[in-house]
C-alpha cells in the first residue's frame, strides 16, 4: 500500500441519480462484487477503473468520483439504474418463499461488472467465504493494480489487474495474495486469455450455452463460477448459479419430502423461476444467507 505522501490525488465530481425501487446496500453486499466497503454511511468502491463512493439517502443516490468524467453512464449501467425491477419481479413464482425473499431484500438489483474482474472473483470464490474473497481480490488490486486517483482523507485503492498483468506474475507471487490452490488456476486463466485463446468480450452476444461452454474451458470454471460470471458480468437472465445455499434452499423449500437428484434440480430451476431466474436467484441467495442462514434454520 503507498504511504499518504505517495498516493495521487484529485478533485472530486459529484452526480445525484433519482432512484426507482433500489436498494444499494442490499446490492453491494449480496456477494456478486467482492471491492464495495462499507464506510461512515456511504459505500467505496472501485467501477471501470475510478474510484467511487456512493450514499442513498431515500429515493436518492449520492455519487461521487475522482477526476471530471464526461459522462456518468458507466456507473449508470454497473448499478442497472434503469432496470425496471417491478417487472422483473412479476415474472417470479408467486410461492411463499420467493415471496418472503423479496420482501425481505425488495430493491435488491444485479450488477453489471467487468468480465475479467468478475470472472477472478469467482474462480477465487471455491471454498472461500464472501469476506476471504474480498480480501483476496483487493490484494490482487493492491499488488499488481496501478493506484487510483483518491480523495485526501481516504485509503488508497488500485484498478484491478488485467489478465496480461496477472500473466506476468509467479505462481508463488499469486499464493502470496492468499488465493491458495486457485493460484495456478488464476495463473493459467490470465495466460490464455493474454494469448488471445479466449476473448471474454466476444461471449456478450453469444447464447448462454455457448459462452457458458467456453469459459468453462479454463483452469477453475466449473458451471457454478460459469453461471455467476454469466449473470453479474454478462447479464444473461436465466442463468442460474446453484451454491450450496441455493442448494440447500431448493431442496429443503421445494423438495421437502424427498431429495432431488442434480438433473431434477437442473430442470426444475430452468423452468420454475421464469424468464428472470437469474434474479430470482439472487433474492433466495441473499435471503439464505443473510436471514435463515444467521439463524441456523437451514
Amino acid at each position: 500500500m503507498l504511504a499518504s505522501s505517495e498516493r495521487p490525488t484529485s478533485a472530486i465530481a459529484e452526480q445525484t441519480f433519482a432512484l426507482t425501487d433500489y436498494d444499494l446496500a442490499a446490492t453491494l453486499s449480496s456477494g456478486q462484487a467482492f471491492r464495495w466497503r462499507y464506510q461512515d454511511g456511504s459505500w467505496v468502491g472501485v467501477v471501470a477503473g475510478r474510484w467511487v463512493r456512493l450514499t442513498q439517502q431515500n429515493t436518492d443516490l449520492h455519487a461521487q468520483t475522482t477526476g471530471a468524467p464526461e459522462d456518468w453512464s458507466w456507473l449508470r449501467n454497473y448499478l442497472q439504474l434503469e432496470i425496471p425491477l417491478s417487472q422483473i419481479i412479476q415474472t417470479f413464482p408467486k410461492d411463499e418463499v420467493m415471496t418472503t425473499a423479496v420482501q425481505a431484500s425488495r430493491g435488491l438489483r444485479l450488477l453489471k461488472q467487468d468480465h475479467w474482474e468478475c470472472l477472478t472473483s469467482f474462480i477465487l470464490s471455491s471454498t472461500k467465504r464472501i469476506v476471504q474473497i474480498q480480501q483476496c481480490v483487493e490484494s490482487l488490486g493492491e499488488r499488481f493494480g496501478a493506484p487510483l486517483p483518491v480523495p485526501p482523507g481516504f485509503p488508497s485503492r488500485s484498478n484491478f489487474p488485467s489478465p496480461h498483468r496477472l500473466a506476468e506474475c509467479t505462481e508463488s507471487e499469486l499464493r502470496d495474495c492468499k488465493l491458495g490452490f486457485r493460484a495456478p488456476y488464476l495463473l493459467e486463466a490470465a495466460r490464455r486469455i493474454a494469448q488471445g485463446h479466449l476473448h471474454l468480450a466476444d461471449l456478450q452476444n453469444a447464447s448462454i450455452e455457448y459462452a457458458r461452454n467456453q469459459l468453462m474451458t479454463l483452469p477453475g470454471v466449473g458451471p457454478k463460477v460459469a453461471d455467476c460470471v454469466l449473470l453479474f458480468a454478462y447479464g444473461f437472465p436465466n442463468a442460474f448459479p446453484v451454491d450450496v445455499w441455493i442448494y440447500k434452499a431448493i431442496q429443503q423449500l421445494y423438495f421437502p419430502k424427498r431429495p432431488a437428484t442434480t438433473r431434477q434440480l437442473q430442470q426444475f430451476t430452468q423452468t420454475y423461476f421464469g424468464p428472470h431466474s437469474g434474479y430470482a436467484q439472487q433474492y433466495l441467495f441473499h435471503y439464505m444467507r443473510t436471514k435463515i442462514g444467521r439463524t441456523q434454520a437451514l
